[in-house]
């Protein structure tokens, strides 16, 4: 069967060091963190006192009162990076003409929503409860509100795979493509998780950084041997897949080609990802032949990279163990989650972001405060200070609670 090639041809952002793309990947070159101390919340009773906030997000510069008020936060962020990705790919803002679809990730939904609706119930009871919670709190709203703004009429689907929720939407874009089911989809994730509740629940499982809440923005601190957790982050990320011919058509800038995808599951514990990365190399090995590319292609790997002591050294395990001995020390591999932590459903979209922008670019962006390699982590993470070279083709890898782990390959586009 011949499927439909590919490519980028727009991409939108908010995340916490720029409200779109340029300036988030400015950000990314120039070193900037975006994790401080938590300021949406007060966040004195918990463990963790860190977060990476979008902290210059203000919705009324993006929407009207009533309309913001409708929205919440994530589903906010969605439509404004959504808009940004649109416009640069230099379609109209309403796309109700067009064989359009959404395959778009969120995790948690309004998780403020449905805090400030719990406190009200416990307060004052249910008739309190205002009545706009559920389809605010819902994970479609993203996906529902992005198509309502832009006029998408075609399938709108959220994925929802833990932390490689990202990943699998631009998966699941690139295939709805290929098989002829849209001519464009508007792909990518969100997440607005900040709250006291989201923050204590991880915590609760130890898995968020607790050693530096004096020090914020040390505590994300990807392979390095002191990293003690990861950060949580908000934002989101767009981009928009079109068909080779579509945008040829239409004469839409390309960014990249979306070269192959794959998705394998761990079948083997609930947060903990399987210590022999078997399906961690299956799933890079599976990308790369779905995209026509050999190890010797790859030129950068965009990591999972959570800051957390497990993920790190399997991550580390499972691409040397695809890649090989060689390959693997040839290959630049970094994590942006030093910069912007962990935007969990968001977390995906924007290193694929990442990866377009590096392979426009010729850039490898940073590993932010390795500074104590840790012996198990023993790649080229780019450490503290990004690198200029040509990226023939890079991989972003995502793992989630689950056992979900997903790779989708990028590679420059030529005729």
């Amino acid at each position: 069967m011949s499927f439909k090639r590919v490519v980028v041809t727009g991409m939108g952002a908010v995340t916490p060091i720029g409200l779109d793309v340029n300036t988030f990947w400015t950000g990314l070159r120039e070193e900037k963190c975006g994790i401080r101390t938590v300021s949406l919340f007060d966040p004195s009773r918990l463990a963790s006192r860190v977060a990476a906030e979008a902290a210059d997000f203000n919705p009324r510069d993006y929407f009207d009162v009533r309309t913001a008020q409708r929205l919440a936060r994530f589903s906010q962020m969605a439509v404004v990076a959504s808009r940004e990705a649109v416009k640069n790919a230099g379609l109209p803002e309403r796309l109700d003409d067009f064989n359009a679809a959404i395959m778009y990730g969120n995790c948690i939904g309004g998780i403020e929503t449905q805090c400030d609706a719990e406190q009200k119930l416990f307060e004052k009871g249910p008739n309190r409860i205002p009545a706009m919670t559920a389809p605010k709190m819902i994970i479609n709203e993203g996906a529902g509100n992005i198509s309502m703004d832009l006029g998408v009429h075609g399938p709108v689907h959220t994925i929802m795979t833990a932390c490689a929720t990202g990943t699998d939407a631009l998966g699941h874009a690139l295939d709805t493509i290929r098989l002829g089911r849209a001519d464009l989809v508007i792909t990518g994730g969100v997440e607005a998780p900040i709250t006291e509740f989201t923050l204590g629940c991880f915590c609760s499982i130890k898995a968020l950084s607790t050693g530096y809440n004096e020090t914020p923005e040390q505590a994300s601190r990807p392979f390095d041997k002191d990293r003690d957790g990861f950060v949580m982050g908000e934002g989101a990320g767009t981009l928009i897949f079109e068909s080779l011919e579509h945008a040829q058509k239409r004469g839409a800038p390309i960014l990249a080609e979306v070269a192959g995808w794959s998705a394998t599951g761990d079948a083997y514990h609930l947060t903990a990802p399987n210590p022999d990365a078997v399906n961690v190399k299956r799933a890079i090995l599976e990308a790369l032949a779905d995209g026509g590319l050999t190890p010797a292609d790859i030129d950068y790997i965009n990591a999972h990279g959570t800051s957390t002591p497990t993920n790190d050294p399997v991550e580390t395990k499972g691409i040397k163990d695809a890649f090989g001995p060689e390959e693997s020390r040839r290959i630049k591999v970094s994590s942006i989650k030093g910069a912007i932590g962990h935007t969990l459903g968001a977390a995906g979209a924007l290193e694929g972001i990442a990866c377009v922008k590096a392979i426009q670019d010729s850039f490898y962006p940073p590993t932010l405060h390795l500074a104590n390699p840790d012996p198990a982590c023993d790649l080229d993470y780019v450490p503290n200070h990004g690198v200029s070279g040509e990226i023939r083709a890079a991989i972003s890898l995502s793992l989630g609670f689950g056992g979900h782990n997903s790779v989708i390959a990028f590679k420059k586009f030529s005729e």
